[in-house]
């Protein structure tokens, strides 16, 4: 597979390259309708990619094959299956890997550490947590997950 191929780059480009102004969100149209002051602090670049997929960008409905053909390049570079990206932020990524592996009423062992994305995931879901310590490392400082060892010593003192 070619990985110097960069479909989402490139309809991004071509987007920008046709001087389309969308009416749909977001309101800054690319930066043309920020704030002055906004952009004095963070510039307009910030904005110009800030786009919908759509209008040649590829979505659900009229796909050109952009995320797909982007999906399966990822996929292939991480020795993945399959790969799907998400566009809704990092907290709805938790909660979606949450629901691949787990339904309402089953268990799944969350580190007391877990970001509030993952506390939230349990409440909408119905997964019952299995709440595990992260094991603390002195000398990096920072929290590692448990190990199998943490397993054998939970089964045997009951908390499954």
């Amino acid at each position: 597979m070619d990985h110097s191929q960069a479909p989402i780059l490139r309809a991004l480009q071509a987007y920008h390259d046709g001087g389309q102004l969308p009416f749909t969100p977001p309101g800054h149209k690319q930066g043309r309708g920020v704030d002055p002051r906004v952009s004095a602090v963070l510039g307009e670049a910030v904005f110009r990619s800030d786009v919908l997929a759509v209008g040649g960008l590829d979505d659900r409905e009229a796909s050109g094959g952009i995320l797909e053909r982007a999906q399966q390049l990822m996929a292939d570079a991480v020795g993945a299956g399959q790969t799907f990206f998400s566009t809704c932020g990092s907290s709805l990524s938790v909660k979606a890997a949450m629901l691949s592996v787990a339904g309402p009423r089953e268990k799944l062992l969350i580190g007391r550490d877990a970001h509030k994305s993952v506390v939230a995931g349990l409440i909408l879901s119905g997964i019952c947590p299995v709440w595990v310590e992260p094991q603390w490392d002195e000398d990096l400082h920072l929290a590692h997950p448990p190990s199998p060892r943490w397993h054998a010593s939970a089964t045997s003192a009951g908390n499954r």
